[in-house]
């Protein structure tokens, strides 16, 4: 009976760890083996300067939504200093600039000193609007439906005087009409409070109404009757007077 020969050593593992990190085992080693991967803790540094920066753990969702690409969804945008105006400088609204052009429209006399030519020059939407809907409001006393004539009067009544302008040979735009028709109503809108009052003498009310139109028509038209128009002005007077003649007419529903 021959000896029995040397024990055959099993053959070395075909990946054999390159350092520390890792160690391979067998199959069957492995059945005694038990444990859990713990997620690694990754910080991100939010400070920006070397060694002063505030540090924070990063979630694991976070992580895995950055290393496939997507971390541009967890990017916020810092906020437009645009979007935290206040809503009156949003809607260029100035109402120093509306109440030095009610003043003007009120007070037209030259020796005033009030610069008139800025009702004109830089016009507005929304103070003759306001303006307008006010005398609406006033003219409200038991005629609803003279809010919407009201309104259209003073939009086309301004095309209307527009297109004069122009075709007299005018430089002004429609912007600036609508602008002065509007604010020019506000001496309607003073008389209106007296006409109550003094409604039942026929005369004094008449003499109000037309010192009202007088004053409404020649508010508007030193500022829209230019030196342009030379011997022209009064085609351009008349339709003005009339307008505000027909806007008095709504209010006192003649």
């Amino acid at each position: 009976m021959q000896p029995p020969g040397p024990q055959q050593q099993p053959p070395p593992p075909l990946y054999a760890p390159s350092n520390g990190d890792f160690t391979f085992v067998s199959s069957a080693d492995a059945e005694d083996l038990s444990g859990s991967i713990a997620s690694p803790d990754v910080k991100l540094n939010l400070g920006g300067g070397a060694g002063g920066g505030e540090f924070i753990k990063e979630s694991t969702a976070t992580t895995f939504l950055r290393q496939r690409g997507y971390g541009w969804l967890l990017e916020v945008e810092d906020d437009d200093p645009e979007d935290n105006k206040p809503l009156l400088e949003e809607l260029d609204i100035d109402l120093k600039d509306i109440y030095y052009k009610i003043r003007c429209v009120l007070m037209p006399m030259p020796s005033l000193g009030f610069n008139r030519q800025v009702v004109r020059d830089n016009p507005d939407f929304w103070g003759p609007l306001a303006v307008v809907l006010f005398f609406s409001m006033v003219s409200l006393y038991g005629q609803f439906k003279v809010v919407s004539w009201i309104i259209t009067i003073w939009i086309f009544g301004s095309l209307t005087i527009f297109l004069l302008a122009r075709v007299l040979g005018g430089e002004v735009a429609y912007g600036q009409v609508l602008g002065v028709i509007g604010y020019s109503l506000l001496p309607l809108i003073v008389i209106a409070p007296v006409l109550l009052v003094v409604g039942s003498f026929e005369v004094v009310s008449t003499l109000i109404k037309l010192f009202g139109v007088f004053w409404a028509a020649y508010s508007a038209a030193s500022l829209l009757v230019g030196e342009e128009f030379k011997t022209k002005k009064p085609l351009l007077i008349y339709p003005i007077f009339l307008l505000y003649i027909y806007f008095l007419s709504l209010y006192t529903g003649v």
